[in-house]
């Protein structure tokens, strides 16, 4: 039997699912795999569902903190789906404990840079010399935490860690596209390369377990065998 999530993750998912982010269909990813599911933080967009994503975002970067998995200056996120992200979380902490978090910063790139003003790529506080936790939707293929990554160090910062909506727990394409293959998650593989901590407020799991009595039975083994086929060896 599952373990039953925590609330605020429970909350998450359910807010989720009422505001049509995480959709059951048919969904071409970019992998060109064909997913019976789909999850879009950037629809996020009413306060309600927004103040479900904070104190999700918020609780989880306030777990992994006092469990000591992560030890963080500046919240980040990657333009452009990392910047609601980052702003909420940030207040959202503050308002959770101000003792411990009303001083944290926050910080977001732009796409590209700008050459006049301040000038620069970043906008928000200095990342030189600072602890760096990166906040983000979901990890794809990964490309994006790399580059995102490669800012942050470039500007002298230290990536603390990358916080994330939701686990797919989903191998990477085999290079042969051999999917039959084992394999690992792009959050492996980040983990590996970078030895840093990843931690997704949901995942995969999660969701199949939380989603009964919410989603239709054949979404649901739609959604079983989805994992089945594709399940990470991570």
């Amino acid at each position: 039997m599952a373990a039953e999530l925590p609330a605020y993750k429970s909350d998450f998912l359910r807010a989720a699912i009422v505001g049509n982010i995480l959709k059951f269909g048919s969904f071409e990813l970019k992998s060109k795999r064909i997913s019976p599911y789909f999850f879009n933080a950037g629809d996020f967009y009413r306060a309600d569902l927004l103040e479900a994503l904070a104190t999700a975002y918020a609780k989880t970067i306030k777990e992994s903190h006092e469990a000591g998995l992560i030890d963080f200056d500046i919240i980040f996120g990657p333009a452009y789906k990392g910047i609601p992200i980052a702003t909420a979380a940030t207040i959202r902490l503050g308002q959770l404990d101000p003792a411990k978090y009303s001083s944290i910063l926050y910080s977001f790139d732009r796409k590209e840079a700008k050459d006049h003003g301040e000038g620069g790529t970043i906008v928000g506080a200095p990342l030189k010399g600072k602890r760096v936790l990166i906040v983000d939707d979901v990890v794809s293929a990964g490309t994006a935490k790399r580059e995102a990554i490669a800012k942050i160090e470039k500007e002298g910062g230290i990536v603390a860690g990358i916080i994330v909506a939701l686990d797919r727990m989903e191998k990477l394409p085999a290079a042969d596209g051999d999917d039959s293959k084992p394999g690992p998650s792009a959050i492996g593989e980040l983990r590996k390369e970078y030895g840093i901590p990843i931690v997704a407020i949901l995942t995969l799991d999660n969701i199949i377990d939380g989603v009964k009595g919410l989603a239709s039975e054949e979404d649901i083994k739609a959604t079983e065998a989805y994992r089945a086929k594709y399940k990470a060896t991570d």
